[in-house]
């Protein structure tokens, strides 16, 4: 059987790390038909948008895409392609295993770090409901506000909208809990400021305690998102999947892939009812481009992400253990995961990928 798959092989250093994936990824033996889609700032540059029609074409007809990182500007230009993707495919549920791996280095080493971050991913701030200061529809919503509410924003302010559904809420809990039971999990951990965001938070933390209780065959727990900080860097050893909003998602996925030595070996999925992305939570890293020597750990992962969603269990455990093989021994490893960066046995991003290869046997 073969399997039809969006490729979309980013900007920056995403081209590099697609292709020592996609070798990895055939080195499995799974028959995969890549459809490969431009998107980014370089198609931005050429065709005005960073997203074509036909991306999303594909990503409709495959149900999977595997996605290399893609610049996202700051402050100014064009929003996320990553947000853009998530919204227009309904991709409601962000999945990032965080797990620690034998060879790389991290304060965390021996305490079997082994989280999975949920979070939602469509709505809260990410929604992109803003607007900005000095607008006269601004000006018109604050007055809005004041009217309805009696709070008195600052004229000069710039607003962002902050809405958490119920319906948002409940599939994004019901998803944690199913991960959970799948995976064999025992525990899900509901993680909310709603001691403050009574309205918003307070609603994600009612459905989250209502949902619990079909599941009663795994622990149910919550957080307010400072505590839960506080708390993995303490003893991230007793947390097992976190479910949340979106913002506090995005945050917290970063914090924990630092306890298990960073983004580089940080995976990522996104999942909804009609499709799949996969993606590594590291940028696009401009300024490394051409030069192939950035770790391709975390795509690779997501691939093995993406390998287990198409049924290939198998395909994806072997990619898997030779990832953890070759970073353990510690020899065909690029620069960032050597004990000092300027060692010259280093290899190269497609170094590292013949190296994983190797070791599933193929």
């Amino acid at each position: 059987m073969a399997y039809d798959v969006t490729l979309i092989p980013g900007d920056g250093v995403g081209p590099e790390l697609a292709e020592a994936t996609r070798m990895c990824i055939d080195a499995t033996g799974v028959k995969i038909n890549w459809d490969v889609q431009e998107a980014g700032v370089d198609v931005m540059a050429k065709l005005g948008t960073p997203v074509p029609d036909s991306v999303i074409e594909s990503c409709r007809r495959t149900k999977v895409a595997l996605k290399a990182p893609i610049t996202t500007p700051v402050g100014t230009g064009f929003r996320s392609v990553n947000v853009y993707l998530r919204q227009a495919l309904d991709l409601y549920a962000c999945v990032r295993p965080c797990k620690e791996y034998e060879g790389v280095r991290t304060f965390f080493s021996g305490r079997n770090v082994d989280l999975v971050i949920v979070r939602e991913n469509t709505e809260d701030l990410y929604l992109g409901c803003e607007f900005e200061q000095g607008k006269p529809e601004t000006a018109e919503l604050l007055a809005t506000i004041k009217r309805l509410n009696g709070k008195t924003i600052r004229p000069d302010s710039g607003v962002s909208i902050k809405p958490i559904s119920i319906t948002g809420s409940r599939r994004i809990v019901k998803y944690a809990f199913e991960y959970a039971r799948k995976h064999k999990r025992k525990k899900v951990t509901a993680v909310h400021k709603a001691n403050i965001l009574k309205y918003s938070d307070g609603l994600f933390l009612e459905v989250s305690r209502e949902v619990a209780k079909e599941y009663p065959d795994i622990e149910f727990e919550d957080r307010i998102v400072d505590n839960m900080c506080m708390q993995l860097v303490q003893k991230p050893e007793q947390y097992d999947v976190l479910v949340l909003p979106n913002l506090y998602g995005d945050i917290l996925s970063d914090l924990c892939a630092g306890l298990v030595g960073g983004l580089g070996v940080a995976p990522g999925a996104n999942i909804g009812e009609a499709g799949a992305v996969f993606e590594a939570t590291h940028g696009s890293a401009p300024k490394y481009k051409g030069q192939w020597k950035m770790n391709p750990t975390a795509l690779i992962l997501s691939g093995v992400l993406m390998l287990e969603h198409l049924g290939e269990v198998d395909a994806a455990q072997r990619l898997e253990k030779a990832v953890a093989a070759v970073i353990k021994e510690g020899k065909d490893v690029t620069y960032d995961m050597k004990p000092h960066r300027d060692d010259p046995t280093a290899v190269g991003t497609r170094e590292m990928a013949q190296a994983i290869i190797r070791a599933m046997g193929a």
